[in-house]
């Protein structure tokens, strides 16, 4: 019999019957005598979503999860108990009842299955192990003959539970059903991280297994585990990739959290713990909040986030969840959030600038992009209304910048909207931006210059109006004096762009030359805004809010 919903848009899912399993069998860690694991409204929502069930097929819909909490909420213990459920409960999909709900069995009822535990040092391997260990004494030992915790692996009736830290070559061979990936911020090329989550996660394929993944708060620019996995999410967002097996969680402090002003201190720590934060009231992700009290002092956190030893970015990472920078990056993330204005609309025929920064087929393989940026002059909106990047995916390699889509775009944005300043960088842009100039230049309100009105070089000997520029458009998000769309693509950019001393001052590059990560959104972000500022400064009346429609183009 097929699965039947009981509520529009419900997906079946092995999570009620893994929920239940849990509380029947394993211990709450770190007790002194016996209480029954109850996971908190949250960690049952994840297994809910983990364990959802395609309807079509009756197979696990998701491959590989990731969840990213700060430190204290109980991510240990939470992978702890998955990785013991796996294990031994009905996590393997096994058809449907007689009134259409999914059935589970173990996974020792159609091969010996293994479970591991992974980290990049024995000593991270500990987090998730002591627990573990300790939730196996309670009823689960009764109920399953034959499991025997040890200190370093479960023997379990039929299989195995273990924890590794070997190199990757030494686990090829290994072929798990569940794996866990701790402290994923921390696994990096240098120290093998990369190509052991590689290897893990293969070996999970080949047996039809999944994996979870438990970072905090990644540092951009590392390179790290937690930062591809997070780079992968976005570009399934984005269209950049297609799956639909990936569970990515994650929740931190809003931007606008002052870290010196206790109220919104206290606020931002209530809403990234959630319902592990002891706070009156109960927790404040739930409507109505949660009975059950969290674990987390915030009062203790906020004392420590005080702390002057503490540095304060390694406290938004830590306690508020926050992505926040790399050293060298010229903009952090909760800078740049901070300035999101989703609600934002910018209608037809107002008064815009434009910032483009253009590429074409690079001989390295790794095609820059190509952006198209506005700003609208009343208020510092800025919006994206289109970036051409290289796909990720197949194919990908042999993409170019279809220029006569990006040509089209221009024209349509002095269509549609009233551009009163368009600064571009000619970079093997020349011979379009001659032929921009000649069609719309005589018209607008701010020109780069008599002779070029729209060109707008951002290298060569121009490097004191290049700095000035960045360092407005930098001021400018810093003071949040702009808002932007938050278009994920052009912050993505943003981000991406890392500081690099000149002796004009600072300048942004890419985190190498050959990097994936583009940054031309970002340079022409700077562009549209220095065009805005330019025309504000401009003596004369305001623009009238009316559009511009060349002759060609009416």
């Amino acid at each position: 019999m097929p699965w039947i919903p009981t509520e529009p848009g419900e997906r079946p899912t092995l999570g009620w019957l893994v929920l239940e399993w849990l509380t029947e069998n394993i211990a709450t860690p770190d007790r002194a005598d016996y209480e029954p694991y109850l996971p908190t409204a949250e960690q049952a929502e994840f297994i809910l979503r983990f364990y959802e069930l395609d309807p079509r097929t009756g197979r696990r819909r998701i491959r590989r999860g990731v969840i990213c909490r700060p430190r204290g909420w109980g991510k240990s213990p939470f992978l702890s108990a998955l990785a013991i459920v796996e294990a031994l409960g009905p996590v393997v999909p096994d058809g449907w009842d007689a009134d259409g709900q999914p059935v589970g069995m173990p996974w020792s009822e159609i091969r010996t299955p293994l479970v591991t535990l992974a980290a990049v040092s024995e000593a991270q391997t500990k987090n998730s192990w002591v627990p573990l260990l300790e939730m196996l004494d309670g009823p689960v030992i009764d109920n399953y003959p034959g499991l025997e915790p040890l200190g370093t692996f479960v023997n379990l009736p039929r299989g195995k539970i273990e924890p590794i830290t070997a190199s990757p070559t030494s686990i090829k061979g290994n072929k798990p059903v569940f794996a866990i990936l701790d402290q994923t911020e921390e696994w990096t090329k240098t120290n093998g991280g990369l190509r052991l989550a590689e290897v893990m996660r293969v070996n999970a394929a080949k047996l039809g297994g999944t994996t979870v993944e438990s970072p905090n708060a990644f540092t951009p620019g590392v390179g790290s585990v937690a930062e591809n996995s997070a780079q992968y999410h976005k570009a399934i967002l984005e269209g950049r990739a297609r799956d639909d097996g990936l569970l990515y969680d994650h929740r931190e402090a809003p931007p606008d959290t002052d870290m010196t002003d206790r109220e919104s201190l206290l606020a931002g720590l209530s809403y990234v713990y959630g319902d592990s934060a002891d706070v009156d009231g109960g927790c404040r992700l739930h409507n109505p909040p949660c009975e059950r009290r969290g674990w987390v002092n915030l009062d203790r956190l906020i004392a420590d986030i005080w702390d002057p030893d503490i540095d304060p970015q390694t406290a938004r990472a830590d306690f508020l969840n926050q992505v926040t920078h790399a050293s060298d990056s010229w903009l952090s993330e909760p800078e740049w959030n901070a300035c999101r204005a989703v609600t934002k609309q910018v209608a037809d025929g107002e008064a815009i600038t434009l910032g483009f920064d253009g590429s074409r087929k690079r001989a390295r393989g790794v095609t820059d992009a190509t952006a198209l940026i506005g700003c609208r002059l009343s208020d510092g909106h800025i919006f994206q209304i289109e970036i051409w990047e290289q796909p990720e995916l197949k194919g990908g390699e042999e993409w170019q910048v279809p220029t006569a889509q990006v040509d089209a775009a221009v024209r349509q944005a002095f269509r549609r909207w009233n551009v009163v300043g368009f600064y571009a960088d000619p970079a093997r842009w020349e011979t379009f931006i001659a032929a921009w100039e000649a069609e719309f230049g005589a018209k607008l309100r701010v020109k780069a210059s008599q002779s070029h009105p729209i060109e707008w070089w951002m290298t060569g000997g121009r490097a004191t109006q290049i700095v000035r520029a960045l360092e407005e458009f930098h001021g400018a998000v810093v003071d949040r004096e702009l808002t932007h769309d938050g278009a994920p693509v052009l912050s993505r950019h943003v981000l991406a762009a890392r500081r690099r001393k000149s002796r004009s001052g600072i300048q942004i590059a890419k985190d190498h030359p050959d990097s994936i990560h583009k940054i031309d959104g970002a340079v022409a972000a700077t562009l549209s805004w220095a065009a805005r500022l330019d025309a504000l400064s401009k003596p004369g009346p305001p623009p009238e809010e009316e559009m511009y429609v060349p002759k060609r183009l009416r």
